[in-house]
């Protein structure tokens, strides 16, 4: 079966580096399904998860967003933080959303909103990608 490159790359270094028959994610415009030979795009990503089709089984990995490069033979993920399902810390993901939780239920004037909601949605995105791990 014919494959494509992925790399996920973040400022800390690559995450994640194999042949793939798909990549499945998350893009501002919709869900994106990217197969060998697709036509080169660049896209900016959502808090979600990409989800990789290898030899019959899929691998998850946890993204806060970014963007992704699609080449022919060649798909190139840059995001500001990745986490493969089997790396994630399920207790400090859950630590993080009932902060998140916390902050956003204070209506106190100094709480940042925006700031808090992002975070309680990038930990429900590590907790549902731990969990659906395969």
């Amino acid at each position: 079966m014919k494959t494509v490159n992925v790399n996920i790359v973040t400022p800390d270094g690559p995450v994640y580096e194999s042949a793939v028959e798909m990549v499945s994610t998350k893009a501002q415009s919709g869900e994106l399904g990217i197969l060998p030979g697709h036509i080169p795009m660049v896209a900016p990503l959502e808090i979600g998860a990409v989800r990789l089709k290898k030899e019959g089984r899929t691998e998850l990995v946890a993204l806060t967003g970014g963007f992704l490069e699609v080449r022919p033979e060649q798909v190139t993920i840059l995001a500001q933080a990745a986490e493969p399902a089997t790396e994630i810390d399920i207790e400090r993901a859950k630590e993080a959303r009932q902060r998140a939780e916390r902050l956003l239920q204070a209506q106190q004037d100094n709480v940042d909103f925006k700031r808090a909601e992002l975070a309680l949605r990038r930990a429900m995105n590590r907790i549902d990608v731990y969990e659906n791990k395969m």
